[in-house]
């Protein structure tokens, strides 16, 4: 048995493009190294992609690269065995990262492959190997490829079983350096299409199996399933019913429903919610998050009544407001957010009001109208470390960001911001983000577990344990943060009441010369 026999974390990133997901896997290979996670085992489906391992080269392209990044197919030369190989979607690639205690890469490749031959075995096949050629064939053809990698005896890169895929994809190379390679795959050997989940589910039970990893307590979890951590009992329906009643008559949006938020129960049934103003739809592609995308529609004049509406209904001592991004709008849609403070205030006087904004594109203009309506807690998200914003929001800018925050912290705003983890960040880069926002001014600071809403979402690296979180909330603590929640289900606005000290509503400050925008 081995010696991690109960600590195996199966990753289902579903379809993500082989850049991004490469990046990523160096970060679990530098976690594995540094003792910070257990083994893995990755499972992927790549958009169409020739990687070319270190004993391949341009001969075996039939096409330049370049002609390849035309018919939309990337190029990516990598550190592992084996020369060039495709992959494309229906094709599950398994990258395995694993803590090689024997210090024997062939026979990590040998129980590799022979996780993926009892796949084949239960379709009724008959997987051969060849002496010297890593890899199976059926029915002499090509069936899967492997290529491994070894840092410090842990494993990277790792096995591509080809099971619907398109193989017109493997004319564009010279497969493994061999011109009269045949491929084959699941779905031509059966003539007919599998469920690749089901495959999935094969693999990783054989996987298993081969390597010595027990089995979960539960025989039908899965890679989508949870840590117990993270699991949440069922939410009071009936709660749950009312509040949703509440809000379709006032014609509201809460971030609680239309970003999935785990903690929807618990504030529901307590009366509470995050009111989402300027629409559904938001105008940016952020891959963390649920909000539907799109074209929004025009500025509902009488949303801040109905918000206020609510908040009175329900009796708010707390009133959290967000939004959609506006990049559509020309300030962004400040003025809603400042009407709605406006109005919340007129009908609940002793409210406290929290604003969770975008970065308005950094505009100046939009940013005073907010500082000057003087909301008791400015909120905004840096969301993830410096590194990761070109894949996670790629039409927001790290330092803009910051300097959103800055901004109203120099203005005497009492500001809040949060971080997720999971996201494939280091944990140098999540001490740097935390510094950097301390710098900026920021004092409340959330921490909370990312998880993916679904598999068109940027899948989740890793499930970081709560005694994790309790060592960030530590460190921000020493760092000079006021008030910090720290845990794998924490949210910007959850309980964001306990976060408040209490005390007066921040006074207006003055504001020197500043250009018009913070950051281009």
């Amino acid at each position: 048995m081995n010696e991690n026999a109960l600590n195996l974390e199966v990753l289902d990133w579903g379809r993500l493009e082989y850049g991004p997901a490469l990046e990523r896997q160096g970060d679990l290979v530098q976690a594995r190294q540094a003792g910070l996670a257990s083994d893995r085992l990755i499972l992927v489906e790549h958009p169409p992609v020739v990687t070319l391992g270190r004993s391949s080269g341009d001969r075996d392209l039939r096409l330049s690269e370049e002609d390849l990044n035309r018919r939309g197919v990337a190029v990516f030369k990598v550190e592992r065995g084996g020369q060039a190989t495709f992959h494309g979607p229906g094709q599950l690639v398994a990258y395995p990262v694993l803590k090689l205690e024997r210090k024997d890469l062939h026979w990590c490749v040998d129980q590799l492959l022979e996780a993926a031959a009892d796949v084949l075995r239960l379709q009724g096949l008959s997987p051969e190997k060849k002496a010297g050629r890593p890899g199976l064939w059926v029915n002499s053809a090509k069936i899967a490829s492997v290529g491994l990698a070894v840092r410090r005896w842990v494993t990277w890169h790792g096995l591509a079983l080809n099971v619907n895929n398109d193989l017109t994809g493997f004319d564009l190379i010279v497969p493994c350096g061999r011109p009269g390679e045949k491929i084959t795959s699941l779905s031509r050997e059966l003539g007919r299409s599998l469920d690749l989940d089901e495959v999935k589910a094969a693999f990783i039970r054989s996987f298993r199996k081969r390597f010595g990893y027990a089995e979960p307590r539960d025989p039908a979890a899965s890679a989508s399933k949870h840590p117990a951590w993270l699991v949440r009992a069922a939410p009071d329906e009936a709660a749950v019913r009312q509040m949703t009643d509440r809000l379709a008559r006032l014609r509201l949006a809460t971030v609680c429903q239309s970003a999935h938020c785990p903690n929807l129960g618990e504030c529901f049934k307590s009366g509470t919610a995050t009111f989402l103003i300027l629409g559904r739809v938001c105008t940016r592609s952020c891959r963390f998050c649920a909000v539907d995308k799109g074209r929004p529609g025009p500025v509902d004049p009488d949303e801040p009544d109905r918000v206020a509406q609510a908040a009175l209904e329900l009796g708010l001592r707390h009133v959290v407001v967000t939004s959609v991004t506006r990049d559509d709008l020309a300030d962004g849609g400040a003025g809603q957010f400042v009407r709605t403070v406006a109005r919340v205030r007129e009908l609940c006087p002793g409210a406290r009001i929290e604003i969770l904004t975008p970065d308005f594109k950094g505009s100046l203009a939009a940013l005073d109208q907010v500082v000057a309506v003087r909301p008791d807690v400015f909120n905004h998200n840096l969301e993830t470390v410096s590194r990761l914003y070109g894949l996670i929001r790629p039409q927001a800018i790290y330092g803009r960001s910051l300097a959103v925050i800055g901004y109203a912290a120099e203005n005497g705003l009492l500001v809040k911001s949060g971080l997720m983890l999971g996201l494939g960040e280091t944990r140098e880069e999540v001490r740097a983000a935390l510094v950097d926002l301390k710098r900026a001014g920021c004092r409340h600071l959330t921490l909370g577990q990312y998880l993916a809403p679904s598999a068109r979402h940027a899948p989740v690296a890793r499930y970081v344990p709560p005694e994790e979180f309790d060592y960030w909330a530590e460190e921000s603590r020493r760092l000079g943060f006021v008030a910090v929640a720290s845990g794998p289900l924490v949210r910007s606005s959850y309980r964001a009441e306990m976060m408040y000290p209490g005390g007066k509503r921040p006074a207006a400050g003055g504001r020197g010369h500043r250009p018009a925008s913070l950051v281009e």
